[in-house]
């Protein structure tokens, strides 16, 4: 494996008893890159982030993500791996109901040795880089489609992970607040060297990527 790869995988495959929902498939992904995988409902692409990011283990094939062979790893070790490695951001937010803004952010860093201060600035600070100052003491459900997902992204870097997977991250939002959210991926990116690999169904976002990989019938074609 290259030292610029940060991601590698090798004819990866999943099966949900007689469905193959991916075939196949290998990809690489160098350091710093962003990458949007696309295609219609039901061609795999989901399917194929959960494997890449060790959320879900594959049929066959191999993964490597971050110099680790993450299918050769066991549950709890794959569990700390991605607290240590890895930002995800979803469509449907997922932040927990009874917590505030801030407190949602500042979750994934209660395993690390850090006083209850640096948790807090640290989740402020991310805060104010998605201009939520004035909502950070503000629970979920007072806040717009747009605000969690800011929150939601935050909450994905506040570990400076070395790569974020984000699935469908506008599909929950109109299409001005999904390009809002869109330029603050891009930005992140650019100023940082993130590496993001991005699923989309939306080809106008994905060609902000610089590299689309398009899906279809559980099959990369392109």
């Amino acid at each position: 494996m290259s030292k610029e790869a940060i991601l590698k995988a090798t004819d990866l495959g999943k099966e949900y008893g007689a469905l193959c929902v991916v075939k196949e498939v290998s990809m690489t992904m160098e350091t710093g890159e962003f990458i949007a995988i696309v295609g219609k409902s039901g061609s795999g692409k989901t399917t194929l982030l959960s494997l890449v990011s060790g959320l879900e283990r594959p049929s066959n094939g191999r993964v490597v993500l971050n110099d680790k062979d993450i299918t050769a790893a066991s549950e709890d070790d794959l569990a700390l791996f991605r607290r240590k490695n890895v930002g995800f951001i979803f469509q449907s937010f997922n932040l927990i109901p009874t917590l505030s803004a801030w407190e949602n952010v500042v979750l994934p860093l209660f395993p690390e040795k850090m006083s209850e201060q640096a948790r807090r600035d640290r989740a402020l600070d991310l805060l104010h880089r998605m201009e939520m100052d004035h909502r950070v003491d503000h629970l979920p459900s007072t806040l717009s489609g747009g605000e969690k997902q800011r929150v939601a992204i935050a909450r994905a870097l506040v570990n400076s992970p070395k790569i974020v997977f984000a699935d469908e991250p506008t599909g929950n939002l109109d299409s001005q607040t999904g390009e809002s959210i869109m330029n603050i991926l891009k930005d992140l990116h650019a100023e940082n060297g993130m590496s993001l690999l991005m699923v989309t169904h939306d080809l106008d976002l994905a060609k902000a990527a610089d590299r689309i990989i398009r899906m279809q019938d559980g099959e990369v074609i392109s």
